[in-house]
Order: structure tokens, then sequence, then C-alpha cells
């Protein structure tokens, strides 16, 4: 594989250097260890977990133990951690190194109300003060690299990502990654690349854009626009993992791996559901399955019917039969998988 002559070079964060500039967004009910794990096999050279509560009365609880679980993941194990007290984040950072975190990130971008209304996630970039007195408390209190997720400001009339910047610079922080997006966008509207370049060329950071990146030439666009050091995938990485291979491929070849293959597909899903029903026990485990299934079924032929049956079925047997036997049926249609047409998913 010959690297494109202006493929990004290779991020290092501390003692580690990641395995390419295509990274896995941290999102809550997504990233668990099992769907974080099956995305670095298929291509993605980081992934960081799902957000961590610092309140420490919640620590013990099964919901948090999950998201901190990083039992046999490839390295480096990266954890994401949430709050609004300086001293609670900084021990929160010391309780997740001391369970095996390698790298501690810190969500200052999650625009939810119920996450914002503590004064978390997004709602920080509102007081820059604190937003310092955060960083330099984390980065003082663990001997692993820091790095801070954050968006471009609180609404499109208070936008500081500049100065979070360096303030985070300034604090010690050994990456940056930037949602396009100001917390009043949520996820609707254009990403902001214009943001994310001029954060890029203002620090010495490395930085990382994130925001509708959903095709390997997106991601090669992006990069070009923003001089960013890699991109991060969220929502499109929903019920296809191997979009990670197939940017990292483009961006290092300039082509095009083609679909996988039905078969192919059909093995990983029925790896991913294992995994999944060994990490959440089989009640919990075929429910919250159901939303994967429904991502990577839901843009083939046939695919809204079924995971409309699919939803009914309460036996983890049971649903990874009704999986096989959907992949069985989607061989009728070619070796590859076959998108319904554009048209049809835009009318869904």
């Amino acid at each position: 594989m010959t690297l494109s002559p202006d493929f990004p070079s290779a991020v290092k964060l501390g003692p580690h250097t990641l395995a390419n500039n295509v990274f896995v967004a941290p999102m809550a009910g997504v990233t668990d260890r099992p769907f974080r794990q099956l995305c670095k096999q298929l291509g993605a050279g980081y992934a960081v977990s799902e957000m961590a509560a610092s309140n420490s009365r919640l620590w013990a609880t099964e919901k948090s133990a999950r998201r901190t679980n990083h039992e046999g993941e490839m390295e480096p194990k990266a954890v994401q951690i949430a709050g609004a007290d300086p001293a609670m984040l900084a021990e929160c950072a010391k309780f997740n190194v001391a369970r095996g975190a390698q790298i501690i990130d810190i969500n200052m971008g999650c625009p939810v109300k119920k996450v914002c209304n503590a004064w978390c996630g997004s709602a920080l970039l509102q007081h820059e003060s604190l937003v310092a007195e955060i960083l330099q408390a984390v980065v003082s209190a663990v001997d692993v690299p820091v790095t801070l997720k954050f968006r471009t400001g609180w609404d499109r009339a208070h936008k500081n990502a500049l100065q979070i910047a360096r303030i985070a610079e300034d604090s010690g922080i050994a990456m940056l990654t930037l949602h396009g997006r100001t917390r009043a966008d949520g996820y609707s509207g254009e990403a902001e690349y214009d943001t994310i370049a001029a954060v890029k060329a203002a620090v010495s950071l490395p930085v990382v854009a994130n925001g509708d990146i959903d095709t390997p030439e997106k991601a090669r666009f992006v990069l070009d626009v923003t001089g960013a050091d890699a991109v991060m995938i969220g929502r499109a990485a929903q019920g296809r993992p191997w979009i990670f291979r197939e940017i990292d491929h483009y961006l290092r070849t300039g082509t095009h791996l083609p679909p996988p293959t039905v078969a192919e597909v059909r093995a990983l899903m029925d790896e991913h559901l294992r995994a999944h029903y060994a990490f959440y026990g089989d009640y919990l485990g075929v429910r919250t399955a159901r939303k994967h299934i429904g991502w990577y079924v839901r843009d083939l032929i046939g695919g809204e019917d079924f995971r409309r049956g699919m939803n009914r079925i309460e036996d983890c047997d049971a649903q990874r039969a009704a999986v096989d036997a959907f992949f069985e049926l989607q061989l009728t249609h070619g070796e590859r998988l076959q998108y319904r047409p554009a048209e049809e998913r835009l009318a869904a």
C-alpha cells in the first residue's frame, strides 16, 4: 500500500503512536467495548469510550462499570469523562487510570440537554475560567495524556473555539477534537470546517476534525480544508463499522475498497452480537442489540420490514437466527451488499 504524499503523519499521544488518522467518536449508548473493538478490528486507529460521569457515587453502578470496561481491548485504552467540578474530574481521571485507562478525554462537546443542564458537556464553554481550572486539574492529576473534545461555542453568537483551544494548549492538553458545531446547533446544519482550520492554525497540538464525515471523499476534503491531523467518525459508523478501513484505504491510496460481501457482514454481525450478549447479559443484551441491528439493515433491501419484526424478538438465539436468515436472503441480491436506491432511503 502506497501512502498518498499529502497523507498526514501519524498522531502521537504521549507514548502512543496511533495506528492511523481515522478515529471513532465517543457516543453514549453506542461506543461500548464490543463496538469499539469491532471498529478497531475494521480499521479505526483510535476509539474513546462512552462518557463516564465524574460523580464518584455513580462509579460502582453497573452502567458506569460497563462504560469504563476495557478488558481485552486493543490499546491505547481511552476513557472520556464528564462533569463540572475540577476536583471531582481530577479524582475521576485518577480512578480510571487506576482501572487501566491509558488516555483521558474530557467531554466539553455533548449538546444533550440533561448534560448541559448540569453545566457539563458543551455548557462549560460559557465559562472559560472554569474550563481552565478543569483542564489544569485533570492534567495535573494523572501521568497519562489528557485530551479535550469540544464544540465551536455555545451558540453562533458566542463562538469561542480559539480561546478554548489556547486555554487547552496552555493547560497541557495533548490533543484537541473539535466538532464543527455550537451547542445550540445540536447535530443540525453544516459543520464549520473554517473554525476547525482556524483552531489548527492557532495551536501546535494535534487537532482532530469531527462532524458530517461520512464518506472517504468527505474525509479527504475535510483534512485538506482544515489542515487537521485526523478525522473522527460518529453517526456514519453506526451499522457501518467498516467505514474506517474504507476511509483509511482511500486516504492512503486514493482508491476505493469494494463494498463488503454479504458473507463478511453476516459473520461480523454474528461476532458483534455474541460479544454484545456476553458484555450485557442475555436480558439487556437482546434489547440493546436492536439499535445496532437496525443500523446495519436500515438501508438494505427489506431492511425496514425486518427491523420492525426483529424488535419483537426477546431471545438471543432467536435474534441471531433472524439476523442470519435476513443476510441469507440478501445473498439473493448479489455477493456484495446491495443498498436500496437513494430515493427510497430518503423517502423512508
